[in-house]
């Protein structure tokens, strides 16, 4: 047997006011007068967060518009934008929840890699290390501050650029900086994280390493929001953490059904990924049903409003295209399945599924 020999991020630091050494962190990381890129969340445009990032030279703060999850020509236009503007960088630091720090880890790596990101949409299929990079979550759930994956949006498929370049160099962690989430946005990114832990746990490909990051992040999951009855300092450090334990959980197992269809919903109707899974998570009482229970009740508990008729109207063709997205991530179905996993999870099923939604 083979075993997995995966990259982790090389550099974490946690707590509150971090930030505020972000300075320090990337000073031994400058080459020359190449400025650092800050690829920044739009929310935070005119708010107090980008008055404090550490502009030194030629150091540019670019507000990502991250209303869809990023698509890889938003990821070359950035990458084309800045070689034209400064011929190389220093490095790309990612400020933003899991879509953000998703553009910045691929606008890093297509700093150095030819061509365009659509031809790394897949495993392994990056070469060249990218340029230093960066991720600090102002949301807590997605697990792409740790990920080996960057998730892109193509012409032809929703699919991540899975490398063992893509990781971060570097991570900060500091709960202050999610304190001002807005709540419906903050509940969709933590039941990313409360579903992926779901997913891994009850997956074929689990193991002591993945069980025991899953184990964790499910239980602080389940503090924030079943046990507490309200929202503090306390619970933005508890998700934080949750995500960091569920993203290096998914290190080493996979995500399984609820994550495959909402790749499907997205690449058709830009839903986005928290919400996409809790749409989905809605319906697969069959694949999880104590989770799916609980994820219910959380639902109820804190009050929020899960979509629903967003396929109706679609046409054949409409089904179709998402049916071939989901049913391309073959790893995800094979540990929430099992290797026959094409013999329960027919063409035919999982159309009925998607009507549901």
């Amino acid at each position: 047997m083979k075993f997995r020999n995966f990259k982790m991020v090389s550099y974490v630091v946690y707590g509150r006011g971090s930030f505020n050494q972000l300075d320090e962190i990337l000073a031994p990381q400058r080459k020359g007068d190449a400025p650092m890129i800050f690829l920044v969340d739009h929310f935070f445009n005119g708010k107090p967060l980008a008055s404090r990032i550490p502009l030194r030279g030629k150091d540019k703060i670019v507000f990502a518009d991250v209303t869809y999850e990023p698509k890889t020509t938003q990821v070359d236009a950035l990458a084309k934008q800045l070689k034209d503007e400064f011929g190389t960088v220093s490095g790309v630091i990612g400020i933003g929840g899991g879509s953000t720090m998703d553009l910045a880890k691929a606008v890093g790596l297509m700093m150095t890699n030819p061509g365009s990101s659509a031809d790394y949409q897949g495993w392994d299929l990056v070469k060249v290390p990218g340029v230093y990079k960066a991720g600090i979550p102002t949301l807590s759930g997605t697990g792409a501050e740790v990920s080996r994956t960057t998730v892109l949006t193509g012409p032809t498929r929703k699919l991540g650029m899975n490398s063992d370049f893509t990781p971060f160099d570097q991570i900060v962690l500091d709960p202050e900086l999610t304190a001002d989430a807005p709540i419906n946005q903050r509940f969709y990114t933590g039941m990313d994280c409360y579903i992926h832990c779901i997913e891994s746990l009850e997956g074929t490909f689990l193991n002591e390493f993945s069980k025991s990051y899953g184990e964790k992040a499910l239980q602080l999951c389940q503090k924030v929001y079943v046990e507490r009855d309200h929202w503090d300092a306390e619970s933005d450090e508890m998700l934080m953490m949750a995500s960091y334990a569920g993203g290096m959980s998914i290190a080493y197992s996979q995500v399984g059904v609820a994550h495959a269809v909402s790749y499907g919903l997205s690449y058709l109707l830009g839903t986005k990924h928290g919400i996409g899974n809790c749409i989905v998570m809605n319906h697969l009482e069959e694949y999880y049903p104590a989770g799916v229970k609980e994820f219910k009740y959380m639902v109820e508990k804190n009050n929020i409003e899960i979509p629903t008729g967003i396929c109706k109207g679609l046409s054949d063709a409409d089904f179709e295209k998402m049916m071939d997205v989901s049913m391309g991530l073959k790893p995800l179905w094979e540990n929430a399945l099992g290797k026959d996993w094409e013999k329960i999870m027919t063409r035919d099923k999982l159309r009925r599924l998607f009507e549901k939604l």
